[in-house]
């Protein structure tokens, strides 16, 4: 006789608001500084290179740590983790608000970056817990986490441009205080809890993986000042492609790896974490030369050019709550992953021909909403493929991979796409026709990014057959 199974949580749909949450606030930490940067530099005392590290002490931090995340949350439970990253990402926004010193203000954003890499995998982990067992409740939660991020962005050039114009730039960090005050208080009584599992920490693996990564994101960002000729750029790049190579080497021979490197043998779990890598190092390019367009060339300030983010936001998180559940039920999930990504693709390549002289509404709008659709239709399916694909037990393994392959692409893709547009002249403040061309450059590069995904996905993932869709979609308008 089979075991029935567990009655679902009652408070499930509480847990997943703390969840959404988690992932709101740590994308709103990517993009909420970018208004505040100026004034950061002036106080502080950061040369103009020196400032874009404030921006990639954190994401090199959250990239390069979340493979640990995702491990602790398997041997200690998922629950302690999160409330651990929730207290890890106070402290680190307590520091950086009142540093004083560059060094003080870079450690206190990597202390957030720790946070947010505890936070993520613990968060999806969670979130599996709840509702795995329930696929139509699952589709649900997964689109109501994935329409958290370009909430969470959004909200982020909001408040920044507000907190700054209004508070000071300290706010930008202490706004996550209260937050997590708040989460910490209310994870005991909703979150599950799981069983401590006896296991070791790989910290060698840990070590070697973020070494590589911040050394190859700090190669990519300085080849434009140095040269990408220079034997100084490809030395250092080549030393943090050395320093993941010695990764997948220690996990290799580890008896408790860090990374199972038998867990890519999973159908389909490769294949969607390509399709996450390569949609983030679009995405996120994108997004962030867009907003410069909007600032630098059409000349509005940053509380009008969150304002026109908006139609772009709001299009996504409608499209990735009440249509993408209903077309993965319809048509599976491979065929939305390629679809979506040659939509993203299409939509970047329509904004490559913005001009120097042009117009929100012509320009800007409708090329930005197609370019929406595609990240809504592309990525609950492959992030619920990476995530189904694993073992139960490896969940936290698996959100961790799925969330490092979508930084990483963030951070390398960012990176390659400023080297890009500074080389089409994206470095000429005030000249509004060599911004264009550098930032059409950028946006030409993530349309070829965003392709090459869509082609891998088509070449690497199994078709799953569809669902019925018409209890899904019962389910989804409950």
């Amino acid at each position: 006789m089979s075991t029935p199974p567990a009655a679902p949580s009652p408070r499930r749909w509480t847990a997943l608001v703390l969840i959404a949450l988690a992932q709101f606030t740590v994308i709103m930490d990517t993009s909420i500084i970018g208004v505040a940067l100026p004034k950061m530099q002036v106080d502080l005392g950061f040369s103009p290179e020196g400032l874009s590290w404030v921006f990639n002490a954190y994401v090199i931090a959250f990239g390069g740590l979340l493979l640990l995340g995702g491990r602790l949350s398997d041997l200690f439970g998922a629950k302690r983790i999160f409330s651990a990253g929730w207290v890890v990402m106070a402290g680190g926004s307590l520091v950086a608000g009142l540093a004083s010193e560059v060094w003080v203000e870079l450690t206190g954003r990597a202390l957030q970056g720790v946070g947010a890499a505890l936070i993520a995998p613990a968060a999806l982990t969670l979130l599996m817990m709840l509702f795995g067992s329930r696929p139509k409740e699952l589709t649900k939660a997964l689109a109501l986490y994935g329409a958290a991020a370009p909430a969470g962005g959004t909200a982020g050039v909001f408040l920044g441009g507000v907190i700054t114009e209004y508070a000071s730039w300290p706010w930008v960090f202490y706004i996550n205080i209260p937050i997590a005050l708040v989460v910490l208080a209310l994870v005991p009584s909703v979150m599950p809890s799981a069983p401590v599992r006896r296991g070791s920490v790989d910290l060698a693996g840990a070590a070697t993986v973020t070494l590589g990564l911040a050394t190859a994101v700090y190669a990519i960002v300085r080849a434009p000042e140095t040269g990408w000729g220079s034997a100084r750029t490809w030395l250092v790049l080549l030393a943090g492609v050395a320093l993941i190579a010695a990764f997948v080497a220690i996990q290799s021979k580890r008896r408790e790896p860090l990374m199972r490197l038998g867990i890519w043998r999973a159908p389909n779990l490769a294949g969607a974490n390509i399709a996450q890598l390569l949609m983030a190092a679009a995405w996120i390019p994108m997004w962030f030369f867009l907003n410069l367009y909007l600032q630098q060339v059409l000349g509005l300030g940053a509380f009008a050019s969150g304002a026109a983010l908006l139609p772009m936001t709001v299009a996504i998180m409608i499209m990735m709550i009440v249509l993408a559940p209903r077309l993965m039920a319809r048509f599976g999930t491979k065929p939305l992953i390629v679809t979506g990504l040659l939509a993203l693709a299409a939509g970047m390549l329509w904004l490559s021909f913005a001009r120097a002289d042009g117009t929100f509404w012509v320009d800007v709008l409708p090329a930005s909403l197609l370019a929406a659709a595609g990240m809504s239709l592309a990525f609950i399916p492959s992030l619920g493929t990476a995530l189904s694909s694993a073992r139960p037990e490896e969940g936290g393994l698996a959100s961790g991979i799925v969330n490092t392959s979508y930084q990483v692409g963030s951070a390398l893709g960012l990176a390659a796409m400023t080297a890009v547009s500074a080389a089409y002249g994206a470095t000429e403040i005030g000249d509004p026709d060599a911004l264009t061309n550098g930032f059409s450059a950028a946006f030409l590069g993530a349309a070829a990014l965003a392709a090459v995904g869509a082609l891998a996905s088509l070449l690497t993932l199994r078709t799953a057959p569809a669902h019925s869709h018409k209890r899904p979609a019962k389910a989804n308008a409950a």
